[in-house]
């Protein structure tokens, strides 16, 4: 996508373009436009515009990219549809319309969410030092603020649940209550549950919601520890897995292995 021009521009859902005035100015901001580059920081997909805008996408429970040409089949639930100058159309598939497609200028990226999420957990993880001042003080449960995106971008809860049983951190423990060993473990653990994600394509779940760009189921589901294995006995000890609510989020985890604030 890296260099091409963006000819036509559809979305078809209103909640796809809800970050900004209307589908109108995102498809108004977009035509035209050469893409400069591609990136991503924490769980948003970033496309540097040749004009100063900047494409920012986020993915939701449920959305993917897929690559195409115009006359593939277009999929259920596509909601933004962009044709590039190769003939090439880049579509969004979103199912629970979660996820979203804005188009900001320099000032309105100032003031998204994007401005506030932390350092990258595979491209740029803090050290130890940083990451206990960014939780210092903090009572919140350091599940939460894993999922908060600022102290730390890029887990959701799948992974996060995985890196704190990798890690032996329960769910529940006070973010400011955990040491420096503690937090360089989680670290560790961070990058090495997104290292065997990646490796594995993601993780698919029953409902298959997520899905590779090329339709492909990815394969880490057999490989988590915790996540959905509610009832199931612990890999590492034999303890049954548990599931608790953190903000009004499952959270699974091992009573043995990770013992309670």
């Amino acid at each position: 996508m890296t260099g091409r021009t963006l000819l036509n521009v559809a979305l078809t859902h209103p909640r796809t373009a809800r970050h900004n005035a209307s589908a109108h100015e995102v498809r108004t901001r977009l035509l035209g436009r050469r893409v400069e580059s591609v990136r991503r920081r924490g769980k948003f997909l970033i496309f540097d515009l040749d004009d100063g805008h900047t494409m920012i996408a986020h993915l939701g429970m449920s959305g993917r990219f897929s690559v195409g040409k115009s006359d593939d089949a277009v999929e259920a639930h596509t909601h933004f549809v962009a044709r590039l100058d190769d003939g090439a159309e880049i579509r969004f598939v979103d199912p629970r319309t979660f996820g979203f497609v804005a188009v900001y200028d320099e000032d309105e990226i100032y003031l998204s969410g994007v401005s506030a999420i932390g350092p990258d957990a595979w491209d740029d993880p803090p050290d130890v030092d940083t990451l206990v001042a960014s939780l210092a003080g903090r009572t919140a449960p350091i599940k939460a603020l894993l999922l908060d995106q600022r102290p730390l971008a890029g887990l959701g809860n799948i992974y996060a649940d995985e890196a704190l049983f990798r890690a032996g951190i329960h769910p529940l423990t006070p973010a400011g209550h955990l040491k420096p060993e503690a937090l360089a473990l989680l670290l560790e653990a961070t990058r090495a549950v997104l290292e065997t994600a990646i490796e594995s394509g993601g993780t698919t779940l029953d409902d298959l919601a997520y899905l590779l760009p090329d339709g492909r189921a990815g394969e880490n589901l057999g490989r988590l520890a915790v996540y959905g294995r509610e009832g199931e006995p612990c890999s590492r000890c034999g303890t049954v897995i548990r599931r608790v609510l953190v903000r009004a989020r499952s959270s699974h985890f091992c009573p043995s292995c990770q013992e309670g604030p």
